[in-house]
């Protein structure tokens, strides 16, 4: 059985360089936490690519989204050995 690869797009990793950073302000070591967390919270797709929800304002079976705390992590199943995680959005 192949892994899944996890590719992270430029616009997801500057969110999340965003974020650290805001967290950071209060606590460095609170912030790589909750960033590692909300990176590995994804990590079920592997297995299970379709057990995030639809986006609806996407309008397409591929494009879904995983919810960590207050983050809607959107990503696109490419095929079953990638997934494009394409945002990071908080609310």
């Amino acid at each position: 059985m192949a892994t899944t690869q996890f590719n992270w797009t430029n616009s997801a990793l500057i969110t999340l360089d965003g974020i650290f950073a805001y967290i950071a302000k209060d606590s460095p070591v609170y912030a790589q936490s909750f960033i590692q967390r909300l990176m590995h919270s994804v990590d079920r797709l592997a297995n299970f690519p379709e057990s995030g929800r639809r986006v609806s304002e996407a309008k397409c079976d591929d494009i879904r989204e995983v919810v960590f705390q207050s983050y809607r992590i959107i990503y696109r199943i490419i095929d079953a050995q990638r997934i494009d995680i394409i945002a990071v959005v908080h609310g």
